[in-house]
């Protein structure tokens, strides 16, 4: 079946003016999760005394709604995916407020909700949906100085920031922190503001050293090599050994290891384990491929809230993904953060194909004339 320009109806306009190559790039890194999670998830999952494909079974379905929210996202105009985010930063806010109330707690913290046999991490569908209200925030304070656009941006920050700090979650506190400044100063935030920032973050992570155990255990392993740090010394043990081409599908050492979370967040170090450095640097271009391709589609673009809105999801999507893979390589302490597209988890997958719907639908083009 061939679909033709001349054609006038909803699939040929978002097929001709989507970012086919975002798109393409996105699904790539779909199956890339697919296949590792064949390999890397049975032992897990016989440690659990769970059936040996239990991941895998649950992430395609994880992988199948992600699909479809992210290309039903993707059909949106600007205006409703403004509409689409208002409606999700509400409801997040108020997930979050129930975890803290009702969530189980979980090696001392409470970040999930239980519903129906699955677990909702409510931060990760808040995420994308923030960047937009953000990015709107931040283009119409530009824009409208009558309107206190700048103080709503303001506010919405604190007030999702204290309540991540609560359950407490320093690692996506820290993603969205970076990711806010980096659109303030987009929209022309002053250097002393930067300096503001900067001494404000050192002082949250002094105060959650002193006063959150967990959080100093992970920052004195991370300092002490000697000390115990089990699953980033497998990580690291498995970089060194796999070598430019790996182990080989099926091969891999972590499993034998034991390595706890090779499904989840330490994913990329069971790529590196089963096909090799080169295949994690490829997997690097992927990632890089999906940032360079939608920034690029921005570029020169009049309209200031797709500009910020844009850049921001797309400065979440590499932090984030710089985030897990340093904590695999071991230069920065363990953050607890998936690989988007990648790791296993339904609420992360969410997440990440709903900030790529919005990616794709910010971008799309005016459809060329002609047959």
């Amino acid at each position: 079946m061939v679909v033709s320009r001349s054609e006038r109806s909803l699939l040929t306009e978002w097929w001709f003016t989507i970012d086919r190559s975002v798109l393409m790039l996105a699904g790539l890194l779909l199956v890339v999760g697919i296949v590792m999670l064949l390999s890397a998830s049975p032992p897990v999952a016989i440690r659990r005394d769970l059936p040996h494909f239990y991941f895998v079974e649950r992430q395609l379905i994880f992988v199948m709604l992600g699909a479809v929210v992210m290309i039903i996202t993707s059909l949106l105009t600007p205006k409703l995916v403004r509409r689409l985010a208002l409606g999700l930063v509400l409801a997040s806010l108020v997930a979050l407020v129930l975890v803290l109330l009702i969530g189980p707690e979980i090696n001392g913290a409470s970040r999930w909700l239980r519903f129906a046999g699955f677990s909702i991490q409510p931060s990760e569908i808040l995420k994308p949906a923030f960047i937009i209200i953000t990015a709107w925030a931040f283009a119409e304070g530009r824009q409208r100085r009558d309107v206190p656009a700048y103080w709503l941006a303001i506010i919405l920050f604190v007030v999702c920031s204290f309540l991540l700090i609560l359950q407490p979650d320093f690692g996506q506190t820290l993603l969205l922190t970076v990711t806010w400044a980096g659109m303030f100063f987009m929209a022309g935030l002053a250097w002393f503001w930067v300096l503001v920032f900067i001494i404000a973050g050192l002082g949250l992570i002094m105060v959650a050293y002193n006063f959150l155990p967990h959080v100093a255990s992970r920052i004195n392993h991370f300092l002490d090599p000697s000390g115990e740090n089990y699953q980033i010394a497998r990580a690291l043990e498995a970089f060194r050994q796999a070598g430019w081409f790996g182990r080989g599908p099926g091969e891999g050492s972590l499993a034998e290891q034991y390595l706890p979370d090779a499904h989840n967040d330490f994913i990329f170090a069971a790529i590196a384990d089963e096909f090799g450095v080169m295949a994690c640097l490829l997997l690097l271009l992927l990632y890089g491929g999906i940032v360079f391709l939608s920034l690029l589609r921005v570029r020169g673009l009049e309209s200031a809230f797709i500009r910020y809105a844009v850049s921001g999801l797309m400065l979440l999507f590499a932090l984030q993904t710089m985030i897990n893979m340093s904590v695999n390589l071991g230069l920065i302490p363990a953050k607890g953060m998936t690989l988007p597209l990648i790791s296993y988890g339904g609420t992360s997958m969410i997440g990440s194909c709903s900030l790529l719907g919005m990616t794709l639908a910010l971008t799309k083009r005016l459809p060329m004339a002609g047959p």
